[in-house]
């Protein structure tokens, strides 16, 4: 009966959770903070109705272990050696005084300088997730400020393995000598890393190509859930934490061609866990308490947020960076973050700290994530505010360096993004003896490209500055090669108020955006996918003896419809990513006897209202693309309907049964 009713209070919680979940997104917020609400408000000391935390610390330990491993998947050490030089000095600088300062004011509430030093490392890392969302989000991830911040949050990333080792060593040695401990933990640790880094580079690899060479991707799944748990197994043997070995075996992957299969397959697994080890946290959170005494949470909360972001700024100027830039990256990473979540459960599970000690830190961990999205939402805002004219001079002085290289061109092109399309792009125009310039948000990209003599500057184009700088009065067209559409679409209301008649062609990656875009004023939309699809057509209709003038009619034709013959596509059951939620897709319907559309010719269906339509039709053998609108459907009519997924359900259901079937 007991684990009748842990059963009943684990559905209970993963249905609040649908519902804070839901609701979190609706308001942009992170879901972390709905589960850790949910186990607050449900636990022990909320209602009352989650199990007590001890019946969840298993799920919730395995949840941190494939936190982990999916951390240790996208820790590159190609990366880490070529940013060694921020990184190390940067991001090692960040930790050590981030957890020295806030140590200080965790002892001075009163607790032991073991436990301070412990507790101050916890909060010096920030939310890998938090941050890598919204940057990416603004379009910020590539700027000054979200190259630094992400050096810094890589070598975070790095800083948690001592703290892994170091937490169940205190637990085991409360109250006595801790260096032979530690020093002892410390080289399993090292032999724990060299097992993983030596043995499972030649294992785990061609252990991975056998499996791959099956074909069955529930084997490869079976597979990567085995080692994240075994590579965990093997340093509880060593005495040392779970997630430990399971970050060392991503790191290990990481390195294989198969780290973002891995990472694909173990990511249901792992948000699920996740939600249950947040909503385990959330469980030791006593909002009745903090109410009562909330000067030690305010007192963290304040030092959490202001000290670090201090750090930061500081440190980063001492880089040599302008203040504005600086201020910025101390402003995103101004949170607690998962890993502190992580280390405070190993605390508390260790005995390292009490549920009454870990009440302040855990609040202030997550009010500061709460913080989190309106700091980095503001934060170029801040910027220029605090900052005031220095800040916004270093903008000046970047478009007058675009200026004075634009001054000399007119009937120019001007490129928004010089990645692998925008260098291709470029290579033509230069060919044919066109001038271009070009502005990229990768500062390394434009150091290397200026290096090599291209007309390339460190700039954005959905700044208005930054655009006129490049002689968009002069230009003669202007090319989005991002594949960015909220950059895109903020580029063509620029230009739309600037110069109006100004030739903008966009690319994109499919159709998902076409219609958002040329609504928004793109003379020309190129969807990749699109357009690789019409060129691998043409290289087929030519080996079968086509006409090389037909072929051209037909290219020319889709590209004047719009792509109306191309887009939209079979989904089949393959998974649909919330990119394609508005793109086109193709549905069939069959009409069998009694469905309402039978009898009635297609302009009367009302498919419009539904936001779909029929792009083809099959009757017996027979099949006819756009069918006229006067046409009369009869039973057993295959009818193809295009439109966004609701929108196909909405028509389905009318199809069938009429507009009371679809409000059924």
């Amino acid at each position: 009966m007991a684990h009748s009713s842990v059963f009943y209070a684990i559905l209970l919680l993963l249905g609040l959770s649908v519902l804070a979940v839901s609701a979190a997104r609706r308001i942009h917020l992170p879901p972390i903070l709905a589960y850790l609400l949910v186990g607050a408000l449900a636990g022990p000391h909320g209602v009352g109705l989650a199990p007590p935390p001890q019946d969840l610390h298993l799920l919730a330990e395995v949840g941190v272990v494939f936190l982990l491993f999916s951390i240790g998947l996208e820790f590159s050490l190609t990366q880490f050696l070529a940013m060694r030089g921020t990184l190390l000095g940067l991001g090692g600088a960040q930790v050590i005084l981030s957890t020295g300062l806030l140590g200080l004011v965790v002892h001075a509430l009163g607790m032991s300088w073991s436990l301070s030093w412990v507790i101050g490392g916890m909060l010096a890392m920030s939310s890998t997730a938090i941050v890598i969302k919204q940057l990416t989000e603004q379009l910020e991830l590539h700027s000054r400020h979200g190259h630094l911040a992400v050096a810094i949050l890589l070598f975070q990333d790095l800083a948690v393995v001592p703290l892994l080792v170091v937490i169940p060593i205190l637990g085991a040695e409360s109250g006595g000598e801790l260096a032979q401990p530690l020093i002892v933990a410390l080289l399993k640790g090292v032999l724990a890393m060299g097992l993983l880094l030596v043995v499972g580079r030649r294992v785990l690899r061609p252990a991975f190509h056998l499996v791959a060479a099956q074909g069955s991707i529930e084997l490869f799944t079976l597979t990567a859930l085995f080692v994240a748990l075994a590579a965990a197994a093997l340093t509880q043997v060593l005495g040392l934490s779970l997630a430990l070995g399971a970050f060392l075996a991503g790191m290990v992957l990481a390195e294989t061609e198969f780290r973002h299969q891995v990472d694909s397959e173990i990511r249901p697994f792992k948000d699920v866990l996740l939600g249950i080890f947040f909503i385990y946290v959330g469980l030791h959170l006593d909002l009745p308490a903090l109410w009562h005494d909330p000067w030690p949470t305010l007192v963290l909360l304040l030092a959490l947020v202001l000290g670090k972001a201090a750090v930061v700024l500081v440190l980063v100027r001492l880089h040599g960076y302008n203040t504005g830039v600086a201020l910025r990256t101390g402003l995103v990473l101004a949170q607690g973050g998962e890993f502190g979540f992580a280390a405070l459960a190993l605390a508390l599970s260790h005995g390292v700290i009490s549920p009454e000690q870990a009440q302040p830190v855990l609040a202030a961990i997550v009010s500061s994530m709460f913080l989190a999205p309106v700091l980095i939402r503001h934060n170029g805002r801040l910027a220029k505010r605090f900052c005031g004219t220095g800040y916004l001079r270093l903008r000046e002085e970047e478009a007058e360096a675009i200026r004075q290289q634009a001054a000399r061109m007119a009937g120019h092109v001007i490129l928004c993004g010089f990645g692998r399309i925008g260098q291709h792009l470029a290579r033509f125009l230069t060919e044919e003896g066109f001038q271009y310039v070009a502005m990229d948000l990768d500062p390394a990209l434009v150091r290397e490209a200026w290096d090599a003599g291209e007309p390339v500057f460190y700039g954005d184009c959905t700044h208005r500055e930054v655009l006129e700088a490049a002689g968009l009065d002069r230009a003669r067209v202007l090319v989005v090669t991002a594949d960015e559409p909220l950059a895109a679409e903020r580029v063509l209301r620029l230009v739309r108020a600037l110069r109006p008649a100004l030739p903008v062609l966009v690319r994109t990656r499919d159709d998902a955006h076409l219609d958002r875009l040329e609504a928004a004023g793109a003379t020309e939309v190129v969807p990749e996918t699109l357009e690789a699809s019409m060129m691998m057509a043409d290289h087929v209709l030519k080996r079968l003896g086509v006409p090389e003038e037909e072929i051209l009619r037909l290219i020319h034709k889709a590209r004047t419809d719009h792509y109306a013959v191309l887009r939209g596509r079979f989904h089949g059951e393959e998974p649909e990513s919330i990119e394609e939620e508005d793109a086109y897709h193709l549905h069939t319907v069959r009409l069998q006897q009694g469905a309402w559309a039978v009898g009635r010719p297609i302009r009367a269906l009302g498919l419009s209202d539904c936001g779909a339509r029929v792009a083809a039709l099959r009757r017996g053998t027979v099949r006819g693309d756009w069918p006229s609108d006067d046409l009369v459907l009869s039973e057993g009519d295959a009818v193809v309907l295009m439109g966004a997924p609701k929108a196909l359900e909405c028509a389905e259901a009318r199809l069938l049964g009429g507009p009371r079937g679809q409000q059924q």
